[in-house]
């Protein structure tokens, strides 16, 4: 639809729009016009077994009225409503607007039970069965997509069921990942490496951080490359959540880490978006959300703990 955003376009829609009904109305009252007394009415010209001819009658009264009075009901729909292009109709109607009321209204008839579980921290939240209920059906409507039904991703999508964090998984850290969303980045960094061996050589270097199966000969010789990928992963390999680099050293991947996938990495570069959920939310919802995320890589032991030691500070 980005073609049709010009003010001619506009114009066009809204000049098409009313010819046509207008020809329906015009089209109406040529067919209203009733047989003349005592003229025979005219054939439309077909026969069939020799004497069978079909004439060409007046359509009913009631049913041509019926068709003017949809006409005439278009009319009054495109005032009101939109219709005519960039006119928005002088009722003001919108898709987008009527949807903001109406989460509006259950926003406001959920208000107190949200309330309720806003004025407990993310932990406490996660310890309650009914919580967590309500917070694993919203998982289901915004999440599930990309995480999976049993939040262990896929490729390119983060498993929340384990330990592994980017950000970090502390409970205000997913609360503002899902509120904010997550913009992550690497560039592609074959032209910093240098040549296609250098490449290959630093990608076993990885491989080698985390215990897998590597060139040793090619790890050492992209080690000292690799210098080039500490900016960010750090000299270790540990990772850097305030980037949201990962961690290098364990065997969790996002991509895979098989070598060629590691190669094409370092290549081209890898772009993740997490959607903001903050507009589409209440903070109540948000809060619930991040208590479901956070309680599937907190097992029951965890986050009675973590519910206790909330209770008495």
């Amino acid at each position: 639809m980005a073609d049709f955003v010009a003010p001619g376009w506009s114009l066009y829609i809204t000049i098409v729009t009313l010819v046509s009904v207008a020809f329906c109305v015009w089209l109406t009252l040529v067919l209203a016009r009733g047989r003349a007394p005592g003229r025979q009415v005219d054939t439309t010209g077909h026969r069939w077994d020799g004497d069978l001819e079909e004439y060409n009658n007046p359509l009913p009264r009631w049913w041509l009225w019926l068709f003017m009075i949809t006409c005439l009901f278009a009319f009054a729909y495109l005032a009101l409503y939109p219709g005519l292009g960039s006119f928005q109709g002088l009722l003001g109607w919108s898709q987008k607007g009527q949807y903001e009321r109406e989460v509006a209204r259950v926003d406001k008839d959920a208000a107190p039970l949200f309330a309720k579980y806003l004025q407990q921290d993310i932990p406490t939240v996660a310890a309650d069965p009914q919580a967590r209920a309500m917070g694993e059906r919203m998982y289901l409507t915004y999440c599930v997509q990309c995480h999976g039904s049993d939040a262990r991703g896929s490729r390119g999508f983060p498993n929340l069921s384990d330990a592994d964090w980017l950000y970090g998984g502390d409970p205000d850290t997913i609360k503002t990942t899902i509120t904010q969303g997550r913009n992550g980045v690497m560039p592609p960094m074959a032209a910093a490496l240098g040549t296609a061996d250098d490449v290959k050589n630093v990608a076993n270097h990885v491989l080698s951080l985390s215990g897998s199966r590597h060139d040793a000969a090619a790890a050492a010789a992209g080690r000292e490359k690799f210098a080039v990928c500490a900016a960010c992963h750090g000299e270790a390999g540990t990772g850097n959540p305030a980037l949201g680099a990962p961690n290098l050293t364990d065997r969790t991947w996002l991509y895979g880490g098989s070598l060629a996938t590691i190669v094409e990495t370092i290549e081209r570069g890898r772009s993740n978006q997490m959607p903001a959920f903050g507009q589409m939310l209440s903070e109540g919802k948000i809060h619930l959300l991040a208590a479901y995320v956070w309680s599937l890589s907190n097992g029951p032991a965890d986050r009675a703990t973590a519910g206790a030691a909330a209770k008495t500070n």
